[in-house]
């Protein structure tokens, strides 16, 4: 469900939260490693700013340079290269609304496109593909930024898209980075594929998208290769088929296919999960900046990188242009490096509440309902807040739910019970004594921690003790604004 950035938590949250809740001992296995980030499999850590100024093939990196290049020489030559993507009407009138003016949030996808040169990663997909996604705020003070990645395993809420063909998917619940492959069904585009994913993003977030910006392989490798390579120091040895990489354990430097093969191994290194590759992807873009702010002094090597860059870039029509990004650099160059805050959305495996579930992770609530609430009001949130407030995870799983039917329509506690079992809630429905005028959540003595992790999935609801409610169960009564769970 949408959250119109008024509703969950504000930040920080209050006292008596969820982490007063100990994981259950029997945690599922590998899961404590799954939640991590920043793991992986070696390479030296560098500075925060090069930590937080790129991705999907530099991004940020390119607004960076560009802020602190003078700029000007660069429009006729580079401004062409930028490709633009009309988004038109396809993201329909039921949007977040913008409550932080002058902040931005941009979402950046690296594709995973296998059309032309990106062939050889597979062959026999109809769709284009995202790699990784994530969301740069830009505060409205220009003081801060963060950057949130949405690992591409995360189990979401998919709303109806438009596909490639002029058919429309049904809404559902999969993987987060299905969505970019639904709007660039066989036929479709950039812009379709941009189009499903921002509604995907802000369906679950509640964060009004102003920007997209999406780079493919090709760029990633040009970018790498301008720079003469870039060292990384595997622990262990990495030998990935679909990945296209063999690598010895120890430190050397990689460009070309090696560069691609080494950010987009998965299964054979680490714990094998989607997390531990962000892990990974981090610290190699890492050095990717650093390098890229050490080298790139003369006009020719900056023109070279950038060259590579905006080459395989696409954006909405709004910022497609030097001139546009150019601007946008210009507010961030000054930007602290304390200020700069790489995070990832509060997740953990899926397994832990759905036991069959292996492959997919699910966003810890309430701490990513007060994240995204936090940057819908432009407030700062750092890393350690994040991390130490996300670190005992209440499961969906231990949280007994009853639903009751306060509307006039018939099967909607049914309806919304389906959607809670899919996040393996345990879930009872009834019908509630008399229509309710609004969506509401009700717990006994006892249970408010659990009352935050469900209410918190809905906006606008804030859980109140009833000392009169059921024991052991939470609530949820059912009324005329109840648009269902996203």
């Amino acid at each position: 469900m949408a959250r119109r950035g008024t509703g969950g938590r504000a930040w920080p949250p209050d006292a008596g939260g969820a982490r007063r809740h100990r994981r259950p001992k029997r945690e599922p296995k590998r899961a404590r490693a799954r939640r991590g980030v920043g793991r992986g499999g070696g390479g030296a850590r560098l500075t925060r700013r090069g930590r937080a100024v790129v991705w999907g093939g530099g991004v940020l990196a390119v607004l960076l340079l560009l802020g602190g290049a003078g700029g000007a020489w660069l429009y006729g030559s580079l401004d062409g290269n930028i490709h633009s993507a009309d988004l038109g009407d396809r993201l329909g009138g039921d949007r977040p609304d913008n409550i932080s003016p002058g902040s931005k949030n941009i979402l950046v996808v690296g594709s995973d496109s296998r059309d032309g040169a990106n062939a050889k990663y597979g062959k026999g997909l109809t769709t284009m593909q995202s790699d990784t996604l994530m969301v740069v705020h830009i505060a409205a003070d220009r003081k801060w930024a963060g950057i949130v990645s949405l690992p591409r395993d995360s189990y979401v809420h998919i709303p109806s898209c438009e596909r490639g063909d002029g058919s429309r998917s049904d809404p559902h619940f999969f993987k987060i980075n299905e969505s970019f492959a639904i709007g660039g069904t066989q036929g479709g585009d950039v812009a379709g594929a941009a189009a499903c994913t921002i509604k995907t993003v802000e369906k679950n977030t509640g964060l009004r998208i102003d920007h997209f910006a999406s780079v493919d392989f090709q760029g990633f490798k040009g970018m790498v290769n301008a720079l003469g390579g870039i060292e990384v120091c595997p622990e262990e040895a990495i030998h990935d088929k679909k990945a296209h990489l063999d690598l010895e354990a120890g430190c050397q430097t990689v460009k070309d296919e090696e560069a691609l093969g080494y950010v987009r191994a998965r299964y054979s290194v680490g714990d094998g999960t989607d997390t531990g590759r962000i892990g990974r992807q981090q610290e190699f873009m890492e050095s990717l900046a650093a390098k890229a702010q050490r080298k790139l002094t003369s006009p020719k090597a900056l023109y070279g990188f950038l060259d590579s860059a905006t080459k395989s870039l696409t954006t909405d029509e709004e910022l497609a242009g030097i001139k546009p990004l150019y601007d946008l650099a210009s507010g961030l160059k000054d930007i602290p490096e304390d200020r700069l805050h790489f995070l990832t959305v509060p997740n953990y495996p899926r397994e832990a509440d759905v036991p069959s579930d292996k492959a997919n992770v699910v966003w810890q609530y309430p701490q990513a309902a007060r994240l995204f609430t936090a940057m819908a009001k432009d407030e700062e949130v750092t890393k350690k807040r994040l991390t130490a407030e996300s670190a005992d995870p209440l499961y969906a799983s231990r949280v007994r739910v009853q639903v009751l039917n306060g509307t006039s329509e018939a099967g909607a506690a049914a309806v919304a019970a389906r959607s809670l079992a899919k996040f393996g809630f345990p879930v009872t429905t009834g019908n509630a004594p008399e229509e309710a005028a609004k969506t509401s959540v009700t717990y006994p003595p006892g249970k408010a921690a659990e009352a935050e992790v469900l209410a918190s999935r809905f906006p606008g609801v804030t859980a109140k003790k009833d000392a009169a409610a059921t024991p052991g169960t939470v609530t949820l009564t059912l009324g005329p604004d109840f648009e269902g769970l996203g």
